[in-house]
């Protein structure tokens, strides 16, 4: 194998996993992004728990009704 040859194999070799490193890149901003959204989501469902347990919770138990 001529020396030019091994030079052009090794630039093509290169050049494929450039792409593929771009190609992962680009999955693991859109990962990332995913990931901040889902966060972000949690976080208002963890606010809504607890507002709801508040409103419950607060009262403490109910008296019975008058009929009792």
């Amino acid at each position: 194998m001529s020396l030019e040859t091994r030079i052009v194999e090794l630039e093509t070799r290169q050049a494929f996993q450039d792409d593929t490193i771009q190609a992962l890149n680009d999955e693991v901003v859109e990962q990332n992004r995913v990931i901040e959204r889902l966060q972000l989501q949690v976080a208002e469902l963890i606010k809504r728990y607890e507002e709801m347990v508040g409103q419950y919770a607060g009262g403490g138990e109910e008296p019975p009704p008058p009929h009792y």
